[in-house]
């Protein structure tokens, strides 16, 4: 990864600024500075930079949806404000070749599996041949993760 300059230091200060995801963040670094980066390595430069991201409070939904939704998920996962239905679990024991591993169920209830490798490059692996999450589904289920690996130390 290359050294960023003050500029580009300055633009992706403004970004966490104005409450840009990590996901968000990645993709103009890519777009606006033509600086391939990973999720992981987006995450890294906002830490070292001591830049907080802004959590963004999810809208309330009607009370009747939320009641239903509360009831289809497992307690656990309802009191984390999972209203989409996506969980994210990380392995006690990640897999050989892996930095990191676990994995996630998405809001239609289709598994798959997660992992980051010793490079720090994430990779999906869907339980169910051919299967594609939402963008809905991977938006939330990066948010998650992020939380999960901050809530795990990494």
């Amino acid at each position: 990864m290359r050294e960023l300059t003050k500029e580009q230091i300055s633009k992706v200060s403004q970004w966490v600024a104005e409450g840009a995801s990590l996901s968000v963040i990645q993709g103009k670094i890519s777009t606006e500075l033509g600086i391939p980066m990973t999720f992981l390595d987006v995450r890294f430069l906002v830490d070292d930079l001591n830049l907080t991201l802004q959590e963004k409070e999810e809208p309330k939904k009607p009370e009747e949806v939320v009641a239903a939704t509360d009831e289809a998920l497992p307690a656990e996962a309802a009191t984390a404000g999972a209203a989409a239905g996506v969980r994210v679990e990380v392995d006690t024991i990640c897999r050989p070749g892996t930095m990191v591993s676990g994995n996630v169920t998405f809001s239609d209830n289709q598994k798959a599996d997660w992992y980051l490798d010793m490079e720090g490059r994430p990779g999906l692996v869907p339980r169910t041949q051919g299967y594609r999450p939402t963008q809905n589904d991977i938006m939330d289920f990066q948010q998650k993760l992020d939380a999960a690996l901050r809530q795990s130390g990494f």
